[in-house]
């Protein structure tokens, strides 16, 4: 069986020929390849306004900024996730509040949101773990009669969907992630997506200083005001000119995806020692998560498909209030987020990328029952 990774870039003769144009230009930054990346997640998520951003930790961090969130406040966030998630609001001065997940699917729990909501709660950031989405329908209408602000995280989310709409679209901004390991990569770097131009403007104001004209639409160079006090929170040209073309190709890639998730979900739904939700089509399957039953030991699991050379991961092995932090911080425990710490302990993330074909995956999951049949 040939090596297998986890993750694999889209990334072909045209970005790399698009980043030696921009190199060779010489206008690095807020050139028009940004311009184009975000004109292209526009179409393809149906957003009205998207701007590009360093990173999704620094869309969220400017979101939360712009939601009001402070001292004083609470905002709720999923236990398991990435450690940027409630980052980014504790960056503001107000307390990240951690709710327990569903343990099919990973994602927020409703039942556990209103456990945790409080007089203090001002918002919600729901999490579309591994491109499986969130129950909006709830979340939304939770937030709407509580007055809360929803602002989603999207960095595991492109081309997820809930009820015919593009996750991302049902708070006030979506945050989605270039990170290497995601389907589209720049590098570093994200973009943030709304159907509200002002919060889109505030979003680039603060990502560049607080500056009120960008470089372009300055009538004398050099010549700008700084009304309020912003961030260096930009992503190059040069990063948007690798992200462009995969944009173009990104239908075909999701197809891809979820191609192997239906093979995953079939392959595997007859192994009793492991769970997985049923083929979702409004996934978009950035990765596929399989938990296994409690009487089997992940980790040696993992140890035999590495052994085998099959790139695999884990999202994420400690729940985010239970890392030193937060832990000591707010005197969290593991009785605290019992499913979150079982999803930790017992999933498994399996490569779904569009240079796996079905011979990949149909090897992978003999090799995990081989494993789980070792391990027992």
């Amino acid at each position: 069986m040939r090596n297998i990774s986890f993750s694999g870039p889209d990334i072909t003769d045209q970005e790399i020929n698009a980043v030696i144009e921009v190199i060779k230009s010489g206008w690095l930054a807020h050139g028009k390849y940004s311009k184009k990346l975000g004109q292209l997640f526009c179409e393809f998520t149906g957003a009205k306004y998207c701007t590009t951003i360093s990173n999704c930790t620094a869309g969220l961090h400017l979101l939360c900024i712009i939601a009001g969130f402070g001292e004083g406040d609470e905002v709720i966030v999923p236990a398991q996730t990435h450690t940027a998630t409630a980052h980014a609001v504790e960056y503001t001065g107000a307390q990240a509040v951690f709710a327990d997940i569903d343990l099919k699917t990973g994602n927020i729990s409703i039942d556990s949101i209103k456990e945790k909501f409080s007089e203090q709660t001002k918002g919600i950031i729901p999490v579309h773990m591994a491109g499986y989405p969130c129950d909006m329908s709830e979340i939304t209408s939770f937030c709407e009669i509580n007055k809360l602000v929803l602002v989603e995280d999207c960095a595991h989310a492109l081309g997820t969907t809930y009820n015919g709409r593009h996750v991302g679209l049902f708070g006030i901004a979506g945050v989605f992630s270039f990170y290497p390991t995601k389907q589209v990569t720049t590098g570093e770097g994200g973009v943030v997506v709304s159907n509200n131009k002002e919060i889109i403007d505030k979003v680039e104001r603060l990502k560049a200083f607080g500056i009120d004209t960008p470089p372009e639409l300055r009538t004398k160079p050099g010549v700008y005001d700084v009304k309020s006090l912003g961030y260096n929170f930009r992503m190059t040209d040069i990063q948007a000119a690798l992200g462009v073309g995969q944009m173009e190709r990104y239908k075909k890639n999701l197809e891809k995806r979820k191609q192997n998730g239906r093979l995953y979900t079939e392959l595997l739904s007859g192994v009793e020692e492991v769970t997985n939700p049923d083929f979702n089509n409004d996934n978009s399957y950035f990765i596929f998560q399989l938990i296994f039953n409690k009487n089997i030991d992940r980790d040696n699991v993992l140890i035999k498909l590495k052994e085998k050379g099959i790139g695999v991961s884990i999202h994420y092995a400690t729940p985010v209030p239970l890392m030193s932090y937060y832990k000591n911080k707010y005197e969290y425990k593991a009785s605290d987020f019992p499913n979150a710490v079982y999803y930790g302990n017992q999933s498994l993330s399996l490569p779904t990328h569009n240079k796996i074909n079905e011979e990949d995956v149909v090897s992978i999951v003999e090799t995990i029952k081989e494993a789980i049949m070792e391990v027992k």
